[in-house]
């Protein structure tokens, strides 16, 4: 089974020598075979062959197996739904060469219930019965599985590749018992997502942009804390994320890094000035990232303090809804 597993990577002619004495790869490192006989190592190869064959668009759809051509290269497998057989004819074939064996009549009956399921539901050209899918035999104890993403991508050499499986399972009617001592029908698969999570990104399905944070609300003065925190109560309650800095007060520049660091859209400032005029300073960190990468100086930054605004203490809410819904910043 773990030499019929690499048929897509090696080949038929890479199976038959691992089903057979053993394979040697590029580097000269031996892989010990199976060592099965000529006529074992053709009758799997008759069973699992008929997907190599898709893949170089040559199988009828009352075959299995068709002469392979030598030059078999992963580069070549390409799917075309129109020139797959059906999964009907699949199992037709299948039944025809070895329906002989009870096992398989019965593998093949229940297979035939899930073909007729599934193009009940219109999805045979996206579910397929595939006599290569390999999964261990630990626990399986009835069909199995694989979820493969057909898009296609470049590798590191710029050759054209699949993204491959994304999921996998199946039945596993014994699985249960063996922890609770009673018979109960299950299945399952698992998902790859990391793997999923590329291709979605690859395909522009996912909002790739950071999630932003929460507003900080400065401490420039220690003893009003409790003013401060008014602030983050304010826009709390207006349904806006924000947190009062906790750490040291005394430098600024490091309150606004932290502000960077949790990808803010905006701070609140209130220093004695600002107190006794009733007002705050509200920095657009966005905005300000923008200006500053266009702006050559120092002393040209502190001439136009980029984004930075004063507004009354009751406008706070109002002024911080405007920065957001600028920038298009949204949570939940």
């Amino acid at each position: 089974m773990r030499a019929i597993d690499k048929l897509d990577r090696l080949g038929p002619q890479g199976v038959r020598e691992l089903l057979g004495q053993g394979r040697k790869d590029e580097s000269g490192d031996v892989t010990p075979g199976a060592n099965l006989d000529f006529a074992q190592i053709e009758s799997l190869m008759d069973y699992v062959n008929w997907k190599v064959v898709a893949y170089h668009h040559e199988i009828t759809p009352t075959a299995v197996t068709t002469t392979v051509r030598d030059t078999f290269q992963p580069s070549d497998r390409q799917y075309d739904a129109e020139l797959l057989p059906s999964n009907a004819s699949i199992l037709d074939a299948l039944e025809s060469k070895f329906g002989a064996n009870e096992t398989v009549k019965i593998a093949i009956a229940e297979l035939r219930a899930i073909a007729e399921f599934v193009s009940a539901s219109g999805y045979e050209d996206r579910i397929k019965i595939d006599p290569s899918v390999v999964r261990g035999l630990e626990y399986y104890t009835g069909p199995v599985y694989e979820v493969e993403l057909l898009l296609e991508t470049k590798d590191d050499k710029g050759r054209p590749v699949r993204f491959g499986s994304v999921g996998g399972g199946g039945r596993y009617d014994g699985l249960v018992s063996r922890f609770r001592g009673e018979v109960v029908p299950a299945t399952g698969f698992s998902i790859g997502v990391s793997r999923l999570q590329a291709a979605l990104t690859l395909l522009g399905k996912l909002d790739t942009r950071p999630e932003f944070g929460p507003v900080v609300v400065t401490v420039f003065d220690r003893d009003r804390v409790a003013d401060y925190q008014k602030f983050v109560a304010q826009l709390r309650n207006a349904d806006i994320r924000a947190e009062l800095y906790l750490g040291n007060p005394k430098n600024m520049g490091n309150q606004l890094k932290y502000a960077d660091r949790r990808n803010s859209p905006c701070v609140i400032i209130q220093g004695s000035d600002e107190k006794a005029r009733g007002e705050v300073q509200i920095k657009d960190l966005i905005e300000g990232a923008k200006a500053a990468g266009a702006i050559a100086s120092n002393q040209e930054w502190r001439e136009s303090r980029p984004a930075q605004f004063s507004c009354p203490e009751g406008e706070i809410v109002d002024r911080v809804r405007e920065i957001l819904a600028r920038h298009d910043v949204t949570w939940g």
